[in-house]
């Protein structure tokens, strides 16, 4: 699966699953969003499993991505979902810091085996990952990833658009993968681990700016976080900092992925978050203050039970059922550069990469 695939269905609600497997992480980047280490708790994998076994035909997800912390310190987990998923027509991928990439010319047996089992293999580089596994190292390892997998890609972090160092390794990257290899840039934020550096800013909104609404893609995909609690938003920032109780859609130890799904698809206020925006409904149908941005409006209206209320109310109209529509109709227009036009800026085309050559594969073997 192409990182431009993926990017395709990213505006369609439930096409795609995040797992955060575990919170350990072997490496200790002074950047780290989720403040993982070697030493942070491990909880069981039954939720997990659990989850993934409910996936039916008629309703998985288009997409399973797997991540942590570091998700292939539990290869065979990562192994074992991605068979599962793809029993039920899902596709997987998996998201590294490369930790076993270290020193070492040989990928250990259960990452190698973890690997063959996904559809899509991304690795995470940045200034604060290279200094904990070289850039050399990394490409090695890439190297005999990309016949291990159908499709990799880069996921580089920087500091923006004229951060020297993010353009030189942009440039590195496209050279030693004769630009066939993917990347999806992204913006060091100050959360988790990341608060204590100096000079960064938060991301900006990952919504689709269309006046008067917000649409807000990070309640796109459910998250499944390191205990299995399930959350309808995928932000990490607010998973770290408690995620407000509006935003807990279950738990995956007592629902299954059809029900999940379902209350994620029909609960109005997230139908009204994802396509009007948090700014919007926070500014018709809360008495509060809307000018918190869009994740700060959206956790102001956690136990605002006259705003869900009046979102309910509205949805069910005649108007906010057409209202409704016009914005879905909106988002689903957007194409499968999109969503890296927002979060990578000049960056944004690079998500293209290999893509010809990935459509004559398949033409060829079709």
């Amino acid at each position: 699966m192409h990182l431009l695939e993926i990017g395709a269905i990213r505006n369609k609600p439930a096409a795609g699953l995040y797992l955060a497997l575990t919170r350990r992480c072997p490496l200790s980047c002074s950047h780290c969003s989720t403040d993982s280490s070697s030493t942070s708790e491990q909880h069981p994998e039954t939720p997990f499993r659990r989850l993934v076994e409910s996936f039916d035909h008629e309703t998985r997800p288009d997409l399973l991505l797997m991540s942590g912390g570091e998700a292939l310190l539990r290869a065979a987990l990562v192994a074992d979902l991605a068979r599962t998923a793809r029993a039920a027509g899902s596709r997987s991928y998996v998201l590294s810091g490369m930790w076993f990439a270290r020193e070492n010319r040989r990928l250990p047996d259960p990452v190698s085996a973890a690997i063959r089992e996904v559809d899509h293999f991304a690795a995470s580089l940045d200034e604060f990952h290279e200094r904990e596994v070289s850039r050399a190292d990394v490409f090695r390892a890439m190297h005999r990833i990309r016949e291990l997998v159908p499709q990799v890609s880069f996921q580089l972090t920087g500091r923006g658009d004229d951060d020297p160092y993010l353009q030189g390794l942009v440039d590195d990257v496209r050279r030693e993968f004769d630009d066939q290899v993917p990347i999806l840039v992204g913006t060091l934020s100050p959360i988790g681990r990341g608060r204590q550096l100096g000079g960064l800013t938060p991301t900006p909104s990952s919504g689709i700016p269309v006046a008067p609404v917000d649409p807000c893609d990070r309640i796109t995909w459910p998250l499944v976080t390191y205990d299995g609690t399930v959350y309808a938003c995928c932000n990490q920032d607010l998973v770290e900092r408690r995620m407000p109780e509006h935003l807990i859609l279950g738990h995956a130890s007592r629902e299954s992925w059809p029900e999940l799904r379902e209350k994620f698809l029909r609960r109005e206020m997230y139908r009204a978050l994802r396509v009007l925006g948090p700014s919007f409904v926070a500014a018709r149908f809360s008495d509060g203050p809307c000018d918190k941005g869009m994740c700060g409006n959206c956790v102001a209206l956690s136990g605002d039970a006259a705003a869900e209320r009046k979102v309910t109310e509205y949805l069910r109209s005649d108007s906010g059922r057409q209202v409704e529509a016009a914005a879905r109709r909106m988002v689903e227009q957007v194409d499968g550069t999109a969503f890296s036009d927002r979060r990578s800026g000049r960056y944004g085309g690079l998500v293209s990469l290999g893509w010809e050559a990935e459509r004559e594969q398949s033409s060829c073997t079709s």
